[in-house]
């Protein structure tokens, strides 16, 4: 159901994201500290010194990266980055993780301990120039995706196994109230990691360690799951001229060599064909 679709392992593949008006998908290894991409059907990857690991599109030529230390602008011409705001950059323990664009032009970014850390991440979000923490004592934070009509955010710290579900201002798209549980995954044994929404609103999840993407319906019913050769799925996203790509990165991290050489496609970035219907990465207005 699912192929290779860049044969480059990562350590781990994080941040997929489909680029509309360049129609090209991104993504991050963060270990190895590279945005990676394919480009005219060859592979090329960008060098950083510190971790990154989610990105947003600006415009044609610029993306939004969130790195360790700050959120910038980074012109994929010139290799460029000017910093937007800094983000935990006094905070040595912390990294920068799953991050995706909102409805609002908003970009929501989530942060843990680069060694999993008990608590050490937050979740912010960055629009109109101000970079605001929304959650705090996060291990893991995963799972940042949007409902298609603007209703709500999702997110989860992977370590609960709870997808949670935060109620949106229609203007603003600050969130109100509290998050209450949307997915409870604990009784499946399964670890919640990056997800999307589609055009339906149903949210597709990547299950550390399941090998595979799975999707609920916006009442929390289990829909469907498409399966990869890699045991640490860690985030999907849909792309291709019509959205009904699913990508999914993956990881080596914490896979022994013996299960590394049986299986080399683990940490290689994947695609599914026809599985499901998008929606359109939303812009950044930094």
């Amino acid at each position: 159901m699912s192929t290779v679709f860049d044969d480059r392992p990562c350590e781990l593949g994080e941040g997929p994201l489909w680029h509309p008006e360049r129609r090209q998908l991104f993504w991050f290894d963060i270990v190895g500290k590279r945005l990676m991409t394919r480009e005219n059907g060859s592979p090329k990857c960008w060098q950083f010194d510190e971790h990154v690991s989610a990105a947003g599109w600006v415009d044609l030529e610029t993306l939004l990266i969130a790195s360790e230390t700050g959120l910038w602008r980074f012109g994929l011409k010139s290799g460029q980055k000017d910093l937007i705001t800094l983000l935990e950059a006094d905070n040595p323990v912390t990294r920068s993780n799953d991050g995706r664009a909102d409805p609002w032009g908003g970009f929501w970014i989530g942060t843990m301990g680069k060694n999993a850390e008990p608590g050490a991440g937050a979740i912010y979000r960055y629009w109109q120039g101000e970079l605001r923490q929304l959650l705090q004592n996060v291990t893991i934070s995963n799972a940042i995706c949007f409902a298609p009509d603007r209703s709500c955010a999702y997110y989860t710290d992977t370590v609960t196994k709870l997808i949670m579900r935060w109620p949106l201002n229609a203007q603003t798209g600050w969130p109100e109230g509290d998050g209450t549980v949307f997915l409870d995954l604990n009784a499946d044994g399964l670890n919640p990691d990056g997800a999307v929404v589609d055009a339906y609103g149903n949210i597709w999840v990547a299950q550390w360690g399941a090998r595979r993407v799975a999707a609920y319906t916006p009442e929390g019913q289990f829909l469907k799951a498409v399966s990869f050769k890699a045991a640490h799925t860690s985030c999907p996203a849909f792309g291709g001229d019509d959205l009904t790509t699913l990508f999914c990165t993956t990881a080596r991290e914490g896979l022994d060599a013996e299960t590394l050489i049986s299986q080399p496609t683990n940490g290689m970035t994947f695609a599914a064909f026809g599985v499901g219907k998008g929606q359109a990465e939303h812009r950044v207005l930094p």
